[in-house]
């Protein structure tokens, strides 16, 4: 007997009674987006491996350790996408959409990296996002995050997640501050753990991510990041904030907070739980007024946020009530003999043609009534369509209100109009 392939480890599938979830969120997402007028883009899984080297930047856990990098037969290294924001300014650039231009654009697919499975975090995940170009004020910064706001309004989660907002300063002033930062921890060596130590040498301000307790004893005296910020990046803070207040956006200032990726500049921010154990990120973003001529294009401003699709998912099993988002079906055929179940093909494909938003269920396969009821039941179904060979012969049909019990009897030919009027509210 051959042996059974299982799953590559970090890449689940999911389920039909897991999809139910997954839909009604992505759903709502849709529709959000669409309310702040961002549309869709849909860029490719694999991308040349020198987008992420130059975006992300090479000396980043990401590149060094977690990117899925391989040689094609033309001998081109490709990677599968780590993230979703390199691939829109790629796509951008190439397709000139912008260049003194303003585009607003939201993403929604998987993304790879090569990390230790956890909960909500796997080696294939999910990742939704949106992007902003060619906007340079705070303004756009406040939008975003609204966005993301109104998100956790829309999926009832409000109370479970808390932004943190930063600023990162120009380029300029953020190589200042880690000049700064790499002369105190160089000092203080002996008291940095192994993660710390290496970071200190490739990429200093992810120090300050730290979640050693022994090390945010030592960052406590390290230089303030707000103390290098260069003028106009107060100001632009100072407006963002004054714009939060006005949107009734609450947010705490944490000055610890810095970006793993290279790209970003100034406005960062994460929006962060405490509802899957130990407080973790489950949105985070910022402003990148760089990248975009990092990767070739002509110098265009951006911002923007990308979140974790399963994390996302963890929280709502955890926090929704089941019956907000479980999939059920509206109308069950059942049928009693030969003749009852061809009829029943039949009036199911009428009720679709007439009333495609319907979820209809045609039983197939035979047995007896009692399995067919049992199998309404497990389908959550609202309502029973059920012929035996008389109706059929009658061109008669029962209908039953499977939450109350409540039974009648209509000629065929009314049936659409019933479940019209029955689905109408």
């Amino acid at each position: 007997m051959s042996k059974t392939i299982q799953a590559i480890r970090g890449m689940n599938d999911c389920l039909p009674e897991q999809t139910a979830l997954w839909q009604w969120m992505e759903q709502q997402i849709r529709e959000v987006v669409a309310s702040y007028d961002f549309a869709e883009i849909r860029t490719p899984v694999v991308e040349s491996t020198d987008l992420f080297k130059r975006s992300i930047g090479e000396v980043t856990d990401i590149v060094e350790k977690e990117m899925y990098t391989f040689d094609d037969r033309n001998g081109d290294s490709l990677t599968l996408r780590p993230e979703g924001t390199a691939s829109v300014v790629r796509a951008g650039n190439q397709h000139g959409l912008l260049y003194n231009q303003q585009q607003k654009l939201w993403y929604m697919g998987q993304m790879f990296r090569h990390e230790r499975p956890q909960k909500g975090r796997y080696r294939q995940f999910h990742q939704f996002g949106v992007e902003a170009f060619g906007y340079a004020t705070p303004d756009m910064d406040a939008e975003v995050i609204a966005l993301s706001r109104r998100l956790w309004q829309r999926f009832g989660i409000q109370e479970h997640v808390e932004l943190e907002i930063n600023s990162l300063g120009s380029n300029e002033a953020r190589e200042n501050y880690k000049k700064a930062l790499v002369v105190f921890l160089s000092e203080r060596k002996d008291a940095l753990d192994e993660d710390s130590l290496r970071r200190l040498e490739s990429n200093p301000l992810r120090v300050l991510d730290s979640k050693n307790p022994d090390v945010q004893a030592v960052l406590t005296d390290a230089p303030a990041l707000s103390d290098y910020l260069d003028e106009e990046s107060k100001q632009h803070f100072s407006q963002l904030c004054e714009r939060l207040d006005k949107l009734g956006i609450q947010y705490r200032v944490n000055e610890r907070l810095v970006r793993g990726l290279d790209y970003y500049n100034r406005t960062v921010f994460e929006w962060v739980t405490s509802s899957l154990g130990a407080q973790g990120t489950v949105c985070a973003g910022g402003r990148y007024d760089g990248l975009v001529a990092q990767l070739g294009g002509k110098a265009c401003p951006g911002v923007g946020f990308a979140m974790g699709l399963e994390r996302l998912a963890l929280i709502l099993r955890e926090q929704l009530a089941s019956e907000q988002y479980v999939d059920t079906v509206d109308v069950f055929f059942a049928g009693l003999g030969d003749l009852a179940a061809g009829q029943n093909a039949v009036l199911a494909e009428t009720v679709r043609d007439a009333l495609p938003a319907l979820k209809l269920h045609n039983h197939c396969g035979g047995g007896n009534f009692k399995k067919q009821m049992k199998k309404a039941d497990k389908l959550s179904a609202k309502y029973a369509v059920i012929l035996g060979d008389n109706e059929v012969a009658e061109k008669q049909v029962n209908i039953k209100n499977l939450a109350n019990g409540e039974q009648q009897t209509l000629p065929e030919a009314e049936l659409v109009s019933f479940l019209q009027g029955a689905f109408s509210n």
